[in-house]
């Protein structure tokens, strides 16, 4: 065992003896050491019940012959973090918690893991952990909160968020907006819509590194809990077996993902994380093959923020392993790949069923003929941009308009609260890449502002940041090479008239050659925002958009 190294033999008296001080036995330190990965906090609703989940995974690690060790990572709470400074740091705290979680387990010798996440970034954080170092792993995170009730309708912090447009333009009280706000979010678990966290915990299901329920069970329910003890046994049993992450995911275990993130209609930020995620597992993910599988993969269900129903729903529809089912009957779901149940995708989900086919629908009869996700390429985005197709309204998916060019989300939102944004317009916000922003910031309050506005289905966003996976709208994000970088959306000058085609995957710049090359010569990058800290250092290593904005290995 890995844990040899910090336990066994007369020279490892003295590490023997400090875990001893922690009140362990001899007969505990025969046993292998299981990190218990704990991502619990106080300022985020999706993890402050992560304790009563640690706890149980802690149980089930006992029961199968295990010692269990608890340790925390660092979490950002996206909704708390949105529209201000605080969001500079949210994609940004992804490497540090990887970072982490590799220090905390090579320094300690630890056999397997398990690891309790929930939320936008630690979710494909400790993912990207898992795949780095390697060892038998097992994710089970905290669940999504059910949706508010708000005047006989499911209401989720989407709601909220759009409602502050309303409010702002009159066509909602300040009252009404109290009423609202103080129901929204019910309790604990990742906030209730198909958003960038349930995105994500129902992709790890889907890639093979969740248990079945992992991505639906509500935060609530008991069976969370009764998920979490077996999380605990079945990282023994994947020890006992030497079946490792990188057993897991694979190339085609990406594609399954893949597959079920455009039947879901997941997150744009999906994109992001899953290349990111690859990448620590050797694998190859281009946006290439992302947009080959939404083009062949119908999207099956029509969850918040695009659609009424919320995860609860999803559960109830027998949840992602029952997407699954419904997605090998195309024939393309990679059925052989390796789960951490320690079975492969194809016996899972015999054991699945679709319960309502109001919110999973048969392959036949889709809600949309390809994925919920579409990658655009253009003299705007030489090398790609995402967009959440599923939640674009049919108006919009082609649009031709001038361009209102920013410089900041603070700029755009001043002028689409303050009416300088007419129908037609294209908002281009530009300087919020992963290096320019520093961050690659999400900008929920734009596009939220535009929907409660009414304005979502007549003015278009493009950015070289991110969405949250609660915007809806044709919201184009990712843009790369982004502006800090020199790329085409730093050259875009006010009233310059820009044109999206989605069904063609195309969003383009309608500028002469060589106006473009003028206007090369002369740029010049804006200062960087933030010159001290971890965003400077961050700004100055990261990797672009398209590459899943990671730190280069070398």
């Amino acid at each position: 065992m890995r844990s040899d190294r910090v336990k066994e033999g007369v020279a490892r008296a003295p590490h023997r003896s400090l875990f001893k001080a922690l009140g362990l036995t001899d007969e505990e330190l025969k046993r292998p050491l299981v990190g218990v990965v704990n991502s619990y906090n106080e300022l985020i609703p999706g993890h402050a019940h992560l304790n009563r989940i640690a706890e149980a995974v802690k149980a089930g690690i006992r029961m199968a012959g295990g010692t269990p060790f608890e340790f925390s990572t660092i979490g950002v709470c996206d909704g708390i973090a949105m529209g201000h400074v605080g969001m500079h740091y949210s994609l940004a705290s992804r490497e540090l918690i990887t970072d982490s979680v590799e220090v905390m387990v090579e320094a300690h010798g630890l056999d397997a893991m398990v690891m309790i996440p929930n939320c936008d970034k630690i979710v494909p954080a400790m993912l990207m952990a898992a795949a780095r170092i390697n060892i038998p792993t097992v994710v089970v995170s905290g669940g999504p909160m059910l949706a508010g009730r708000y005047r006989g309708q499911d209401v989720d912090v989407s709601t909220v968020f759009e409602a502050v447009g309303a409010t702002l333009t009159g066509k909602m009280k300040e009252d009404e907006l109290k009423e609202l706000e103080d129901v929204a979010c019910p309790g604990f678990g990742s906030c209730a819509g198909m958003f960038t966290a349930n995105s994500m915990n129902g992709l790890t299901e889907a890639i093979g590194m969740g248990l079945p329920g992992n991505g639906t069970i509500p935060a609530v329910n008991s069976a969370r809990l009764r998920l979490a003890k077996e999380a605990g046994t079945k990282v023994m049993e994947l020890l006992s077996r030497d079946i490792k992450p990188r057993d897991i995911i694979t190339r085609e275990s990406v594609e399954n993902a893949l597959m079920a993130d455009m039947a879901l209609g997941c997150s744009t930020n999906t994109v992001l994380h899953l290349t990111a995620i690859a990448a620590a597992a050797g694998v190859e993910l281009d946006l290439a093959l992302v947009d080959r599988v939404s083009q062949a993969t119908p999207q099956i269900c029509y969850l918040s923020p695009a659609g009424k129903h919320h995860i609860q729903d999803l559960d109830e529809a027998g949840g992602i392993q029952a997407v699954l089912l419904e997605l090998s009957r195309s024939g393309r779901l990679h059925l052989q790949a390796m789960t951490v149940t320690g079975q492969t995708v194809g016996e899972n989900v015999k054991k699945a069923s679709v319960k309502r086919r109001d919110v999973i629908r048969p392959l036949a009869e889709p809600y949309g003929a390809t994925g919920g996700l579409a990658i655009l390429w253009g003299s705007l985005a030489p090398r790609g941009a995402v967009v959440k197709q599923g939640a674009v309204a049919p108006e919009m998916l082609r649009h031709q308009g001038p361009a209102r060019v920013f410089n900041s989300e603070e700029e755009a939102f001043a002028a689409i609260t303050g009416g300088q944004i007419r129908k037609g317009d294209v908002i281009v916000i530009r300087y919020e890449g992963p290096k320019g922003g520093p961050g690659m910031r999400e900008m929920l309050s734009p596009t939220s502002a535009l929907a409660g506005m009414g304005l979502d289905k007549e003015v278009a966003l493009i950015t070289d940041g991110r969405f949250s996976g609660a915007s809806r709208g044709a919201s184009i994000g990712h843009v790369s090479p982004e502006a800090m970088e020199g790329g085409p959306v730093g050259l875009v000058e006010e009233g310059d008239t820009i044109s999206i085609n989605i069904p063609e995957r195309r969003v383009d710049l309608l500028v002469p050659e060589a106006e473009i090359q003028r206007r090369r010569a002369a740029w010049k990058p804006l200062e960087q925002k933030i010159k001290k800290g971890y965003l400077s250092r961050y700004s100055k290593i990261v990797t672009s958009a398209n590459s899943g904005a990671v730190y280069p290995e070398e």
